[in-house]
Order: structure tokens, then C-alpha cells, then sequence
């Protein structure tokens, strides 16, 4: 009979580790990946990075000498350094992380929608237009007579990409996300309770919680590392500056991903003083009633 029990012990501590393992990583891509406004929210924070900002000028200072070199035929003699300062100044002020975080929205659209048969699902882009509204890029453009189009699309990855990151190809995650996140925490906190009334020493069966949620913690920083090589591998599809913004986004997310594990980390160390504070004072309640 002990052993059953025992038994039922490990095999819930085991149910409640794996599926807070799954409900972590999963809620946090929930709300900052898979979730359009979570996902707009971290692109328009990244977007006050003076490397991002940097980047970004970059790519829209060569769209704009594109256009001009479009317009004139390469007729006009052009201050490339006075269009990169307009843009520049457009990047670091406060009108740029509202619009990237709408470009970013129509990017994210592009892998989490279903493709539809009118679109170009062979190359990853986004229009980036709205950002040549502003007042001291569109006077630079006047003194060349050039007039913005309606788009102006940027291509985020090259031509020939892997299947991984074809149009809607992520569309599934926007649907079954969500069950599997919160399934995951329900799971792992109907274990967690059975485990808890079960056990005849609460205090033990804290700190064993609380092991558990420190194990994941650690794995969890373990797994960024790991991970690191894949992202590297999939940015490497990415294209000219559009690299170096990409590599500032996954810095951002990896920060927030580091965040929470150091949260989960803080809740086992606190799990595991608890449950030891809740067995010293089982010991001693015992020993007073002796």
C-alpha cells in the first residue's frame, strides 16, 4: 500500500514537471509570438533601439535613393548623406516604433494567416510605405519631384525560403496555441493539488514542487542556449539590414524569455523555502502535542 502510494507521489511529481514544462515556454510564445498584439508590443519596444533605429535607416535611406534614382534615371545629382539624416531623424523620434510595430503586424499576418490564392506566398514582405510620410523625409524626396508609391515592399527574407517560413505556414499555432498553453497550466495545477492533498507531509511535498519548478527554470535557460543556433540558422535567410533588425528583435525576445524563467526560477527557490518552513513547523507542532 506505501509503495502504491509512493508510487502515485513520483508519478504526479512527473505530470506536474512536464506540464508546467510545456505550459512556460508555451504561454510565454503565446503572448509575445503567437499573439498579433503581444508580438506588435515587443517589436514597438525593440524599435527605441538605437540599433534597430540604426538598421532601419539604413534600409529606408537605400529604398528612398531607390526611388529617386527611379524618378530621375540617374540624372539627379543626389545628397545621399541629407536623405540618410532625414530618415535617421525619423528612426530615433517618437512617430517610428508605431509604425514599425504595424509593419511588424503585417509581417507576423504573413506567417500566422492562411495564404490566400491573390497573394505572394514565394517571399516574405512588408510594406514599409507609411514610414515615408513623415514630414522631413517627404521634403527631401520633393527636391528630386519624387512621389511615394502606395507600397513600397521590402523583402524580410531571400527568394528561395525553406517551407518552415512559407506564407500561413504558422497559422495552426494561432489556432491551437492557445489550448495548448492553457492546457498545459491547468494540467500541470490539477497535478500539483492532487499532489498536495495527497501527501501526508505538505512540507516535503513543497519542496518537492518547488524542485520541480526550479529544474524547469534552469532547463529553461539551458534550452534558450540550444536554441540560439536555430534562430541563427533561420536569420541567416533574412536579408541585407533587415539581419540586423531581425537580430535585435530575437535579443529582445530572448530577454523576456530569460525574464520568465528567472521568475520561475524565483517561485521553486520560494516553493522550496516554504515547504521546508511548512515541515519545521510540522515537526514542531508534533513534538508540542507529544
Amino acid at each position: 500500500m506505501r509503495f502504491a502510494a509512493a508510487i502515485s507521489k513520483v508519478v504526479l511529481w512527473l505530470a506536474t514537471t512536464v506540464a508546467l514544462a510545456v505550459a512556460v515556454p508555451a504561454a510565454w510564445t503565446q503572448l509575445h509570438i503567437v499573439d498579433a498584439d503581444g508580438y506588435a508590443a515587443m517589436a514597438q519596444n525593440a524599435a527605441r533601439d538605437p540599433a534597430l533605429q540604426s538598421a532601419m535607416a539604413a534600409e529606408l535611406s537605400a529604398r528612398a535613393l531607390a526611388l529617386v534614382a527611379a524618378r530621375g534615371g540617374g540624372h539627379y545629382p543626389v545628397d545621399s548623406s541629407q536623405v540618410h539624416e532625414a530618415v535617421a531623424a525619423f528612426t530615433a523620434g517618437p512617430s517610428f516604433p508605431p509604425l514599425f510595430a504595424q509593419a511588424n503586424r503585417a509581417a507576423h499576418a504573413w506567417l500566422f494567416t492562411d495564404a490566400r490564392p491573390d497573394q505572394n506566398s514565394n517571399q516574405w514582405l512588408v510594406d514599409v510605405a507609411p514610414m515615408f510620410n513623415d514630414s522631413s523625409i517627404q521634403q527631401q524626396l520633393r527636391r528630386y519631384d519624387v512621389k511615394v508609391p502606395a507600397t513600397v515592399m521590402v523583402p524580410i527574407t531571400v527568394p528561395s525560403i525553406p517551407e518552415s517560413l512559407r506564407q500561413g505556414q504558422l497559422s495552426r499555432l494561432s489556432t491551437w496555441g492557445p489550448w495548448v498553453s492553457i492546457g498545459a497550466a491547468a494540467v500541470s495545477g490539477f497535478c500539483a493539488s492532487l499532489m498536495l492533498v495527497a501527501a501526508r507531509r505538505r512540507g516535503k511535498a513543497l519542496t518537492g514542487l518547488g524542485v520541480s519548478v526550479l529544474l524547469i527554470g534552469a532547463a529553461g535557460w539551458a534550452g534558450i542556449e540550444i536554441g540560439g543556433r536555430y534562430v541563427n540558422d533561420a536569420l541567416n535567410r533574412t536579408t541585407g539590414d533587415i539581419r540586423r533588425i531581425a537580430d535585435v528583435m530575437v535579443s529582445y525576445a530572448e530577454a523576456s524569455l530569460h525574464q520568465w524563467f528567472d521568475f520561475t526560477l524565483i517561485a521553486g527557490a520560494a516553493l522550496v523555502v516554504l515547504g521546508v518552513l511548512v515541515a519545521m513547523l510540522g515537526s514542531l507542532f508534533k513534538k508540542s502535542v507529544r
